[in-house]
């Protein structure tokens, strides 16, 4: 998903020209993409839990490499606009359907890992910019250079598709979380653990008479959660919209910085978020995810302040570059706790999660130029501030340790008002 969108966003001044458009109309063709994802997203939650996340991403992967050539055949603002929606609805859909595989992953490996995952998403999009640009320097036209990334992709998601988890038939309550706040479990325990691993359930036309329907305070409970989660993906996603939306454009514009040197700033930025997610799951495990997203607000509002606060374009891209390192982990974490929002439905919970956040990235950005216009860009970038403190206030709804449905206490689980941590094998005793 990274290398395909990578290389798409390296070549949009190409899907430009192709079509004939200003600036306006290239900024209304490639709103098409975000509106796209928000659609996707609410499709998947209502396939996830019903045929799987790893059928949807068997399809969705593959299918998300072939749309990729639509934006080569947009020659107006219409045929390109459909283009990227269908794009937008797939890679919503795959977003979605490989999150929840990744959070049955997560629980099957006993450590986690879903930060390293989005490192892997970020790797590919630098590789797929790098390959966008090569493309661009040797003059090969749009099709032929989407079409070419598009069946390498194909490829990886074809050879990758026989390693994921299969559904099977058990039932909430044999549900385990991952202890993120506990050391990876031994390789000698590995393959018992993943024979238990949780899956995904079946919607509830099709849930076993054994499993339990949620009362109605708990789908209250659940609904609150996800809101809380749902706002906090808004305000880090929304933050790195504007760093990639914005960034430059204030280098080069507010702080008279050439244009090449004013592309440093995201780079940076981008930079620091890969490092961050690779370095993320070692982290958590070590120190909570709590703590560590605390620590990723903070960093990120301090390197926010800096960057807008100061007239010098050095100190402003080591601030973006703190901005990105703060940002790199809070999505990821997200999006697991989504997954394990709704124990009877884990991937509605995800897909409204994910849904939720998308609108923001789509909104943001607007509202940011709207602001812009009338006080400044310095002054409406003053709203990242604000968004990157409520990434520290929020912290603690991503903890996996919660109340479960109907009040009974799940495996590796503890009520929100017991802070003491579960025993190594991640059951609590009587």
């Amino acid at each position: 998903m990274g290398l395909t969108g990578g290389v798409w966003m390296a070549r949009v001044p190409a899907a430009k020209a192709q079509a004939h458009l200003s600036d306006g109309t290239l900024g209304l063709a490639l709103f098409a993409v975000p509106v796209g994802l928000v659609l996707g997203a609410g499709l998947a939650e209502r396939l996830v839990d019903r045929v799987g996340s790893a059928i949807l991403v068997r399809i969705c992967g593959v299918g998300s490499c072939f749309v990729l050539a639509g934006p080569g055949l947009g020659r107006n603002l219409p045929e390109l606009m459909a283009a990227l929606f269908v794009i937008g609805v797939v890679s919503g859909t795959l977003d979605v359907s490989q999150n929840a595989q990744g959070v049955r992953v997560e629980a099957a490996y006993g450590r986690p890992v879903m930060t390293s995952m989005h490192a892997c998403y970020s790797l590919g999009a630098i590789v797929g910019a790098l390959a966008g640009g090569a493309f661009a320097w040797a003059d090969v036209t749009l099709l032929p250079s989407l079409a070419a990334v598009g069946a390498v992709g194909a490829v990886i998601d074809g050879t990758a598709a026989p390693w994921l988890l299969p559904e099977t038939s058990q039932t909430p309550e044999t549900r385990q979380t991952p202890a993120l706040h506990e050391p990876a479990l031994s390789p000698q325990a590995l393959p018992a653990l993943i024979t238990s691993v949780s899956p995904l359930p079946s919607a509830p036309r099709t849930r076993s008479p054994s499993s339990p329907r949620p009362a109605p305070r708990d789908a209250k409970r659940v609904r609150r959660l996800v809101l809380a989660l749902g706002l906090l993906g808004i305000c880090a996603l929304v933050c790195e919209g504007a760093a990639g939306d914005w960034s430059a454009v204030y280098l080069r514009d507010n702080l008279g910085t050439s244009a090449g040197f004013a592309a440093v700033g995201f780079a940076a930025f981008s930079g620091t978020m890969t490092l961050g997610r690779g370095l993320g799951d070692r982290l958590i495990r070590r120190y909570g995810v709590v703590q560590v997203i605390r620590v990723c607000g903070v960093t990120a509002t301090v390197g926010i302040a800096a960057a807008l606060a100061t007239p010098s374009p050095a100190v402003t891209v080591v601030g973006f570059a703190a901005f990105g390192a703060g940002l790199s982990i809070v999505v990821p974490q997200v999006f697991a706790a989504g997954g394990r929002a709704d124990p009877v439905r884990p991937g509605s919970g995800l897909a409204r999660v994910v849904g939720l956040g998308y609108a923001g990235m789509a909104a943001g950005p607007a509202v940011i130029g709207l602001v812009a216009s009338r006080i400044g860009l310095r002054l409406a970038l003053a709203i990242l501030i604000a968004g990157a403190a409520w990434i520290v206030l929020a912290a603690p709804v991503i903890s996996p340790r919660r109340e479960p449905l109907d009040g009974a206490v799940e495996p590796g689980t503890v009520p929100d008002d017991d802070h003491r941590p579960p025993s190594r094998t991640g059951h609590r005793a009587a």
